[in-house]
């Protein structure tokens, strides 16, 4: 066969068309591409901007990824052709009544199908932080299963995964990180969530909180660590950790491979630290760590055990919520405040 010896130049007509759409995808590619952060959305406020408003404000901070608490219609219209990652989360006491594979047929339409593709969800969170005395952990797999089913059947699997988020206290022994595994009392019921992920390619949800962990020991973590300003730690087993969040991430990566799942992706569902109403919770301290953790998540350290990439993390919250349930530290997580001005100045894309 005869090869020219002149390579064919294209033509500028074709060029400029080219060039012309890349310019015209740039934003899409801005706010998915190599974007890793995302922010959850909770709504315990009576005090909070309309949902058109909420999704304008990701979008001009150029976060890409936003996680809700419960399927809801005013924001679902307001992300329609906005490009966000969507991850929904089932509250546990829902779990019961999807058990009935009707049931989840019928969530799956009236909060995926009835929006998708205008809403490009990413992850349906089937349970948060179930507990092992919970009742609700014999309805967990049955419930992930369903919803599961229901998305296959709409054919959707390829772009949402199903799975749950838990908190870090399932695995004990977390220090050193290697020897993190689950503890007895859970493994009933998270072994088996954890096979249907590992058999199905979804990843597992994890909320990574190093402030609770600093201020449930703090005479034995230096609050730098935990901040991301340390020189770090070595460990018992010779591994060099600079921050608490890699090395409470790594213990549960070794608890999954304990639980004969090493190729289980960890997805850090919520992160945060509050800037009132408890310990070591001030606005520098705030700031100090989002930042930070952004900057991490975003690079390509990763962590001693899973080396070299991004770490797709949803920071906790968008919003102060002054109505949540619980101790007054909950209420002052937000990155912004309601009146929307931001409390810290963060760098997000």
């Amino acid at each position: 066969m005869d090869f020219p010896t002149q390579a064919r130049t294209v033509p500028k007509t074709l060029m400029a068309s080219i060039l012309l759409l890349l310019v015209l995808l740039m934003p899409a590619l801005q706010i998915t591409g190599a974007q890793s952060v995302g922010v959850c959305y909770g709504r315990n406020g009576n005090n909070l901007p309309s949902e058109s408003d909420v999704v304008g404000l990701y979008k001009s901070n150029g976060i890409g990824r936003m996680r809700i608490y419960e399927p809801n219609d005013p924001t679902f219209q307001a992300l329609k052709g906005s490009n966000i990652e969507l991850t929904v989360t089932i509250l546990k006491n829902q779990l019961q009544g999807l058990t009935d594979a009707a049931a989840a047929t019928d969530w799956v339409q009236k909060n995926v199908q009835a929006y998708s593709p205008d809403v490009k969800f990413k992850y349906i969170a089937v349970g948060n932080e179930v507990h092992p005395t919970d009742p609700e952990t014999q309805y967990l797999l049955p419930a992930i299963q369903n919803i599961h089913n229901a998305i296959v059947a709409a054919n959707l699997q390829g772009q949402i995964k199903v799975s749950t988020a838990i908190d870090t206290t399932l695995v004990d022994n977390a220090y050193p990180p290697s020897a993190g595994k689950y503890s007895d009392a859970a493994k009933s019921f998270i072994t088996p969530v954890i096979n249907f992920l590992a058999s199905n390619g979804a990843p597992l949800l994890v909320n990574v909180y190093p402030y609770f962990s600093y201020t449930e020991n703090p005479s034995q973590i230096d609050i730098a660590y935990a901040l991301f300003t340390s020189q770090g730690i070595t460990t018992p087993d010779g591994v060099k950790y600079q921050n608490l969040f890699d090395a409470l991430l790594d213990a549960q990566y070794s608890a999954l491979e304990k639980a004969n799942a090493p190729n289980v992706e960890i997805v850090v569902s919520e992160s945060g630290w509050p800037s009132e109403g408890g310990d070591a919770a001030t606005t520098q301290n705030a700031h100090t760590f989002y930042q930070n953790l952004i900057n991490h998540v975003k690079g390509t350290t990763g962590t001693p055990k899973r080396p070299g990439k991004a770490i797709e993390t949803y920071l906790f919250a968008m919003f102060d919520e002054n109505t949540k349930d619980g101790a007054e530290v909950e209420k002052h997580f937000g990155l912004f405040s309601p009146n929307k001005q931001p409390k810290y100045q963060l760098t997000f894309g």
